[in-house]
């Protein structure tokens, strides 16, 4: 007879523009801790998926972002997290989704092109 393995933490990347969060929660009390510093601000944007499934108080997160500024940051950690609570519990994957919180936003900065002076910033015209 095999024993099941609990799983000691749940891993899942996040991502919103070019940045990049890597979550890992496990059980505990609620601590969060980004690049790791605590971090001791509730309201943030990034607790709202623990917060629509009501594990802000049981589930540690821990953070790691590169890239990007700083509210991509926090949308990046926000999609991991909500990825994160996905593998937690398979029963929360609809009140998540309904959240938008598992959808991850494609929209990037479109790249300069040759010939014009930005993405789309054609030179300057002069008729003489």
């Amino acid at each position: 007879m095999e024993k099941k393995k609990e799983n000691i933490y749940w891993y899942a990347v996040g991502r919103r523009k070019t940045a990049i969060a890597r979550i890992k929660l496990t059980k505990g009390s609620g601590k969060v801790k980004v690049n790791g510093k605590d971090i001791n601000e509730p309201s943030r944007v990034y607790m709202e998926p623990l917060k629509v499934v009501g594990q802000e108080k049981v589930l540690d997160v821990d953070a790691t972002t590169t890239g990007g500024g700083i509210i991509a940051q926090l949308e990046a950690i926000r999609h991991g997290i909500a990825r994160a609570l996905d593998k937690f519990d398979e029963e929360l994957h609809t009140t998540l989704k309904k959240e938008g919180f598992l959808t991850r936003d494609q929209r990037m900065k479109e790249r300069k092109k040759p010939g014009l002076r930005g993405a789309r910033r054609a030179p300057q015209w002069a008729k003489r």
